[in-house]
C-alpha cells in the first residue's frame, strides 16, 4: 500500500511539469518589416552623425575652410576669405568656430572695403539658434577686429543686410553674447540720414594677479547732427559673475555740454532688450541733449535728471524720472519710439513748483538772460529791436517735422511776483507738423484760464491761431502786484483773446495778427493803495483829498476794455467803464509790430465836480516801458484859462475853468457785458453812443494819432508805414 501512495504523490508532483512541457507556447511578437527598416535608418543616421562628429572633432573641421568660404560667399553675395587657421566642429554640442585672418567684404556702395575683418575670432555658437530665434554665442574671443556698419545716403540699404538686390534693409540686431574677450578691435557706425558717425575702440584685456578680469573696456568718438560726442565705458564680467550670467555695464557719454551716465546688469554682453538700466543726465540745457536726436523742446537752465530706461524693440521707455531744471522740479515718464516715418514721443510729466523764469523759453526767451538781466535784454538777445519785450527767436518750427508727440504736463504752482498762477494742465499734440497746445488750462488769481493754441507748420510761414479765455477773476487778487488792494476790491474781470497770425517767431506771428481782444468787468468795487487814479478826475481827487476820503473805493457798474486787431495793430473798440460818479472812455490803441502804446482815457463826471481837470490821461511809451501822463495839453490849456480869469476877474473866477457840470451819459450795461463792439454800445437811455472809439485808428483824445493812423502831413504813427 505504501509504494502506491508514493507513486501517487510522485505522479501528483510531476503532473504540472508535464502539463507545462506539453502546453503549446504563444508565438513571439516580431517587429514588422516597416518598423525594422525605420529602426535601422535611425541607427544609421545616428551612426553617420556620430561619424561626422567624430571626423570633425578629430580634424577640427579644418578641411571645411574652402567650402566655407565658397558657400558663405554665395549665400551673402560678398567676398569671404580666411587667411590663417580655420576650425569648425561640434565641441561637444556647441559649434566651435575659429578663424584667423578672416575677412567679409562690404557692398560696393559702402565707404569702407570690408564689413568685418579679424586677426582672430574664436566663438562657441548655440546650434539651435542658427535655425530659429535670435543667434546666441556662449563665448566670443575677438582680437584685432574691425567692424564697419553703415547705411547708404537714401537709408534703403545697409552693410549688414546681405544681398545686393535687397532694398528692405533690416535693423541691426546683434547676437546674444553671454561672455566675451575683445581686444584691439574697433567698431564704426555711420548713418547719413541721422547724420551720425561713431568710432569705438576696445582696449586690451587686463589681468589682476593670477586671475583674468573678463571685461570689455571701450572709448569712442563721433558726431551726431553736427554735434561731437565722446564715449567711455566697460562691460564688466569678473570671474565670479560670469558663472551667474551677470555683466555690469558702465557707460559715460559727453555731448553738447551734457553728461550721460548709464549703468545696469545685463544677462548677456549684447543683450539689453527688456533690461532695466539706470540713466543719469546733467548739463546746461536739456534742449541741447534732446536736440541730438532731433527732438525739439524749449531750452532750459542747468538741469539734472535720473530715470530708468528699458528698451523693447524700437521703443525706449524712461520711467521713474526725477530731476530739476533751473529752480523748478520735474518728474514723470516719457517714451521714444523709433518708428517710420518719424520718431514718436509720448510723455506724462509733473512739476510741483515752476519758477516763472523757467517758463520764459516757451515764448523764445533765454531763461538765464531773463534771470540775470530781465525780459528786455532777453528779447534783444533774440534780435528784437531795443526796448522790445516780444522775442524774435525762431521757434525752430522746421525741426518739428522730425517727430510726432503726445505729451501731458501738469504744474502745481508758478512762482511769480506779480500774478499768482497755479494748477497748469497742458496737453501737447504734434502730428505731421501740426502742433496743438490744447487744452491748456490754469488758475490765475482764483480765476481760470483756458486756451487753445494751434500752430500749423505745414503752411509756410507758420500759421498760428490763439484762443485764450479768462473766467471771472477777482481784480484784487489779479492786480495785487500792481498797486491794487484786495481789501475793498470786489470787482471781477473776464475776457477772451482770439487772434490769428503768420510767422515763425512770436513777434512775427503777432505783428500781422487779426482778431479781437475783450475784457469785461461786471458790477463791483475797485480800490488802489494810492490815489483814486481810476476815477481819472482831478476834481474828484481834490475833493476826496480835502475830505479825507482817499481810501474810498470806486464803484463800477460795468466796464469793457475791447480792441479790434488788424494787421498787428489793436484799436480801442470800445474802452468804456461806467462808475457811480463817472463814465470813463478810452481811445487809441497799441501795436504788436513795434510794441508802441498810445491811448487816452477821460472820465466825465455824472455829477457836479468843483475841481475837475476834465482832461484825458494818456498811457504811452511801449510794452517794456509804459508811462502814465495825467498832465495833457488840454489840462495845461485849462490851467492857463484859469490863470487868465483870475487876473481879469477874481480868484474865484479862476476856479470856473475846473468846474465839471456833470453831464456824462451813463452806459447801458447790456452791450458792455456782452463785449459788443463800439457800434453796438448805448447810453443808459438806449441811444447810440457817439463818444466811444469804433475800432479804427482814429486820433486819440491826447491829440496824437492812434497806432497806424496818418496825421496831417506826418508819417503814420508808431512807425507803421
Amino acid at each position: 500500500m505504501r509504494p502506491r501512495v508514493c507513486h501517487t504523490m510522485e505522479s501528483a508532483v510531476r503532473t504540472p511539469s508535464a502539463l507545462d512541457d506539453s502546453a503549446p507556447r504563444p508565438p513571439r511578437r516580431r517587429l514588422g518589416r516597416g518598423w525594422r527598416i525605420a529602426r535601422n535608418i535611425v541607427i544609421g543616421v545616428l551612426a553617420a552623425i556620430f561619424l561626422v562628429w567624430l571626423v570633425l572633432y578629430i580634424t577640427k573641421g579644418r578641411f571645411l575652410k574652402h567650402p566655407f568660404e565658397r558657400i558663405t560667399a554665395g549665400l551673402i553675395e560678398r567676398d569671404v576669405t580666411v587667411r590663417g587657421d580655420f576650425q569648425l566642429y561640434f565641441d561637444p554640442f556647441t559649434i566651435k568656430f575659429l578663424a584667423e585672418g578672416m575677412r567679409i567684404s562690404n557692398p560696393k556702395w559702402a565707404t569702407r572695403p570690408d564689413l568685418f575683418e579679424a586677426g582672430r575670432i574664436d566663438t562657441r555658437i548655440a546650434p539651435l539658434s542658427l535655425i530659429w530665434g535670435r543667434k546666441r554665442l556662449h563665448f566670443l574671443d575677438l582680437t584685432q577686429g574691425a567692424i564697419d556698419l553703415e547705411w547708404d545716403a537714401s537709408h534703403t540699404r545697409n552693410s549688414w543686410t546681405f544681398g545686393e538686390k535687397k532694398t528692405d534693409a533690416k535693423p541691426l540686431v546683434l547676437p546674444i553674447v553671454q561672455r566675451a574677450l575683445v581686444a584691439q578691435t574697433r567698431l564704426r557706425y555711420r548713418d547719413p540720414r541721422m547724420r551720425l558717425t561713431a568710432d569705438l575702440s576696445f582696449e586690451p584685456i587686463r589681468s589682476r594677479g593670477t586671475s583674468i578680469t573678463q571685461s570689455i573696456r571701450f572709448t569712442g568718438t563721433g558726431v551726431v547732427r553736427d554735434t561731437p560726442f565722446t564715449l567711455s565705458g566697460a562691460l564688466l564680467s569678473p570671474n565670479d559673475t560670469v558663472r551667474r550670467g551677470k555683466n555690469e555695464l558702465r557707460l559715460t557719454a559727453n555731448a553738447a555740454h551734457n553728461v550721460i551716465d548709464v549703468s545696469g546688469t545685463l544677462p548677456g554682453l549684447t543683450d539689453i532688450e527688456g533690461v532695466p538700466l539706470d540713466v543719469k543726465a546733467r548739463g546746461r540745457n536739456a534742449a541741447e541733449l534732446l536736440g541730438i536726436i532731433g527732438v525739439v523742446i524749449p531750452r532750459t537752465r542747468t538741469y539734472t535728471a535720473r530715470a530708468q530706461l528699458v528698451k523693447t524693440g524700437e521703443e525706449y521707455a524712461f520711467t521713474h524720472m526725477v530731476g530739476r531744471f533751473g529752480a523748478s522740479d520735474l518728474s514723470g515718464r516719457f517714451t521714444i519710439r523709433n518708428i517710420k516715418p518719424r520718431l514718436k514721443i509720448d510723455a506724462a510729466l509733473t512739476t510741483r513748483s515752476l519758477d516763472i523764469v523757467d517758463a520764459a523759453p516757451f515764448i523764445g526767451y533765454n531763461p538765464d538772460t531773463v534771470a540775470a538781466k530781465g525780459a528786455v535784454a532777453a528779447a534783444a538777445e533774440t534780435g528784437a529791436a531795443p526796448a522790445r519785450v516780444l522775442p524774435d527767436a525762431n521757434l525752430r518750427v522746421d525741426a518739428i517735422r522730425n517727430f510726432d508727440a503726445d505729451a501731458h504736463w501738469t504744474v502745481g504752482v508758478v512762482r511769480s511776483r506779480n500774478v499768482p498762477i497755479s494748477h497748469i494742465d497742458l496737453t501737447v499734440s504734434l502730428v505731421d507738423r501740426l502742433l496743438k497746445l490744447s487744452p491748456l488750462t490754469f488758475s490765475m488769481a482764483r480765476g481760470n484760464v483756458a486756451a487753445d493754441i494751434v500752430m500749423d507748420e505745414r503752411r509756410a510761414p507758420m500759421h498760428t491761431d490763439y484762443d485764450i479765455r479768462l473766467a471771472p477773476t477777482p481784480m484784487g487778487k489779479l492786480l495785487a502786484g500792481y498797486g491794487v488792494a484786495e481789501a475793498g476790491t470786489t470787482g471781477v474781470v473776464k475776457g477772451r483773446i482770439q487772434l490769428a497770425g503768420v510767422g515763425d517767431t512770436l513777434h512775427d506771428s503777432l505783428s500781422n495778427a487779426r482778431g479781437r481782444i475783450a475784457f469785461i468787468m461786471p458790477e463791483g468795487t475797485f480800490w488802489t493803495r494810492n490815489v483814486q487814479i481810476a476815477e481819472l478826475d482831478i476834481g474828484t481827487f481834490a475833493q476826496k483829498m480835502f475830505q479825507g476820503k482817499l481810501k474810498e473805493p470806486v464803484h463800477i457798474n460795468c466796464g469793457l476794455i475791447g480792441f479790434t486787431v488788424r494787421n498787428g495793430v489793436a484799436a480801442a473798440d470800445p474802452i468804456l467803464i461806467d462808475t457811480t460818479k463817472n463814465v470813463m472812455l478810452g481811445r487809441g490803441g497799441f501795436s504788436f509790430r513795434n510794441e508802441a502804446i498810445d491811448m487816452a482815457f477821460r472820465a466825465d463826471g455824472k455829477k457836479f465836480s468843483l475841481f475837475s481837470g476834465q482832461s484825458p490821461v494818456g498811457i504811452q511809451g511801449s510794452f517794456a516801458k509804459p508811462a502814465i501822463n495825467p498832465i495833457s495839453g488840454d489840462l495845461i490849456a485849462r490851467a492857463g484859462a484859469g490863470i487868465g480869469l483870475g487876473v481879469v476877474g477874481t480868484p474865484l473866477a479862476a476856479v470856473l475853468a475846473f468846474v465839471d457840470v456833470g453831464d456824462a451819459k451813463g452806459a447801458k450795461c447790456g452791450p458792455v457785458l456782452a463785449g459788443a463792439p463800439a457800434a453796438a454800445q448805448r447810453t443808459a437811455s438806449g441811444k447810440p453812443r457817439d463818444d466811444v472809439g469804433n475800432g479804427t485808428t482814429a486820433k486819440s483824445e491826447s491829440g496824437k494819432a492812434a497806432p497806424g493812423e496818418k496825421r496831417a502831413q506826418r508819417k503814420k504813427f508808431l512807425g507803421i508805414f
